[in-house]
């Protein structure tokens, strides 16, 4: 399967691997996906669309098994208050529906923060762009490829 994400990862020479799963409309979340996929939650990271105060729209890249941090992600990101974009926006904005947002190849370029727990993993997966396709690679080449900024943003709480 080729999409924007896994072009962009091929022009970059970046080894990676795809994987895809049966949809399920009615359950997106991570947690279904990283059972889908054979990966544990917390390998399997969802990429949230967030609008601060200061800097605009940037991307929250952490674990499927936690919640974003708006306070710690307002810190990294220089914000003094951070939102989640309500999803009507999502695709207008990035080009990809809710199931499929990637950091990879978006309509345009948001600044990309990456909850530092990926780097406990050889091997992270992300969506590849579109429902039913995740990317897996290394956390490090993914950072590179999104110029990502490491940071802790995310945190245990209600799992979405």
């Amino acid at each position: 399967m080729k999409t924007n994400a896994v072009r962009l990862l091929e022009a970059q020479g970046v080894a990676h691997e795809v994987r895809t799963y049966e949809v399920d409309e009615d359950h997106l979340d991570a947690i279904t996906v990283a059972a889908k996929v054979g990966l544990p939650p917390e390998q399997v990271f969802k990429t949230l669309l967030v609008r601060g105060d200061r800097e605009g729209l940037c991307f929250a890249v952490i674990p499927g098994n936690m919640e974003l941090d708006l306070k710690a992600l307002a810190k990294c990101s220089g914000d003094r208050k951070v939102e989640l974009v309500p999803l009507k926006e999502v695709q207008p904005l990035t080009g990809y529906i809710r199931g499929g947002v990637t950091a990879l190849g978006p309509k345009k370029d948001f600044p990309v923060f990456l909850d530092e727990t990926a780097q406990l993993w050889d091997i992270i997966s992300i969506s590849a762009g579109v429902r039913g396709a995740q990317i897996l690679l290394s956390p490090q080449d993914y950072a590179r490829a999104t110029a990502a900024a490491w940071g802790e943003i995310a945190r245990f709480g209600a799992q979405s």
